[in-house]
């Protein structure tokens, strides 16, 4: 089933490569690292961006998160995000 979310993102989400996510010891967290600035990300949202590899697509992203964590039924939670990474530039 296709939602909005699922036709403006791109095929095999990627980070834009303005962004690097790294780990940040002094944070304790991961973070985006880009020119102006650094973002500071939650686990959740961390552990999707480590999945927006260029290789997989959406289903994939969402399958492998499922697996990891042993849950079901994230799909909206994973699109509600990739959506946000989109309207902030993150993804390409």
């Amino acid at each position: 089933m296709s939602t909005p979310a699922d036709t403006a993102l791109p095929a095999a989400p990627h980070l834009n490569r303005r962004f690097r996510l790294q780990w940040e010891e002094a944070q304790q967290s991961f973070v985006l690292l880009y020119p102006e600035g650094m973002v500071r990300l939650n686990r959740p949202a961390a552990e999707i961006l480590k999945r927006c590899d260029g290789a997989r697509n959406v289903d994939a992203i969402v399958a492998s998160l499922e697996h990891d964590f042993n849950a079901s039924g994230l799909r909206g939670d994973v699109l509600g995000f990739l959506a946000h990474a989109q309207a902030q530039g993150w993804l390409a």
